[in-house]
């Protein structure tokens, strides 16, 4: 069975792995999904990194923008953005 791509794990519904990615230095990077947040006809992933990472509080969270053409994440660093994406999180969570 052919492995599937980050992007498609992220995407699938039945997926529950964790989520790898490396940093610029080659370290393996794991992170838990927390929700796929479609805004403003953009995918965001927000995901908490599993092993501590510098910066990254204990109970905090990233999102990254799912460039779904390239099969990348890219980190959001737009504070207005990460907190819009948020936002949507928060209010999908009450209608649930």
């Amino acid at each position: 069975m052919e492995e599937k791509s980050m992007i498609e794990k992220l995407l699938s519904e039945d997926n529950e792995d964790n989520i790898i990615m490396y940093d610029e230095d080659d370290n393996e990077l794991e992170f838990e999904q927390v929700a796929i947040i479609p805004m403003d006809e953009v995918l965001y992933a927000i995901l908490a990194p599993v092993t501590p990472m510098e910066g990254v509080g204990e109970n905090e969270a990233l999102v990254f923008l799912i460039n779904v053409a390239d099969e990348t994440l890219d980190i959001v660093v737009d504070e207005e953005i990460g907190t819009a994406v948020f936002e949507e999180y928060y209010k999908l969570c009450e209608e649930e």
